[in-house]
């Protein structure tokens, strides 16, 4: 193959999240009142919540299927990344005290500050700051990461002002990267990176690998420490799709020339690709716009 189609472009980027869930209502109410991002729209069984003109949530009403077996493959976590840390301490601040049980932990990664939570129907959610690129270290091609301890209360103590508590909704909020629990690193690190084009940005032996386009310290994670050994997932609530964002229409004929050499099966709908992992979650390449 040429190498210039080996890999996603360096500005690709993540999209929406889409979410199956089993009371529409209430996810709206945490991801709006909570997480401090706005109903964009709402038609019927379908609502998107964002920022601006970014969704971050797309949340489909499926109250007839059930909860995903503990150890299924999925959904690990969707990470909401916020503009600064003000803006990032309103989100928590916002979560702590609307939706208090939810939390669930927290950590500086070197790389970014991240907040950790469970929505109502047990999706994971983190809320994120990154460190400026000119922060991050790099050895061997691999990004430094780590995960070291940060006080919540203190940095909300920090970059909390009064005004933020009233007006919470500042700045602008995209899905930085998205997190998923997969059956087993090589089958992802063969379909995530050969096929999909990322790169591998850190891995942890057989445990977690990280991938990200352009240098970014990961767009998508595939770990197995709830659900190693997983099989294809079944239909259930949770992660419907994952959104990936190229910049031109030549990126998208770039990966379907190499899904074609690869022969792995995609759908193309004349504006999208549509692929399954090895785990049948679906993911969804598409042009900005």
């Amino acid at each position: 193959m040429n190498t210039s189609t080996e890999l996603l472009p360096a500005d690709a980027g993540m999209g929406a999240v889409t979410l199956r869930v089993g009371d529409l209502y209430a996810m709206i109410r945490y991801y709006r009142d909570a997480v401090t991002l706005e109903l964009l729209s709402q038609h019927g069984d379908v609502a998107v919540l964002g920022r601006g003109s970014t969704a971050v949530l797309i949340l489909q009403s499926a109250p007839e299927l059930k909860t995903p077996e503990p150890r299924a493959a999925g959904l690990y976590h969707t990470a909401i990344l916020f503009d600064s840390r003000e803006a990032l301490a309103a989100a928590l601040y916002s979560v702590a005290t609307k939706a208090p049980g939810t939390f669930t932990g927290s950590a500086d990664h070197k790389v970014s500050i991240a907040f950790y939570f469970t929505d109502p129907e047990g999706n994971g959610v983190e809320l994120y700051w990154d460190r400026d690129r000119t922060e991050w270290s790099w050895i061997h091609g691999q990004v430094e990461m780590a995960t070291l301890s940060i006080d919540p209360n203190e940095f909300v103590k920090t970059y909390l002002t009064p005004e933020l508590i009233e007006s919470p909704r500042v700045g602008r909020a995209s899905v930085g990267h998205v997190h998923l629990s997969v059956g087993d690193v090589p089958s992802a690190k063969e379909f995530y990176v050969k096929r999909l084009g990322f790169e591998t940005t850190a891995e942890f032996g057989d445990s977690a690998l990280f991938v990200s386009a352009g240098k970014y310290h990961h767009h998508m994670a595939m770990n197995t420490w709830q659900s190693a050994g997983a099989g294809r997932r079944k239909l259930a609530l949770g992660l419907a799709e994952v959104d990936i964002v190229v910049p031109a229409p030549d990126d998208l004929g770039a990966l379907e020339e190499r899904l074609a050499h690869y022969g792995t099966p995609f759908a193309n709908d004349g504006q999208s690709l549509l692929i399954e992992d090895p785990w049948g979650s679906a993911v969804k390449v598409r042009t900005a716009g």
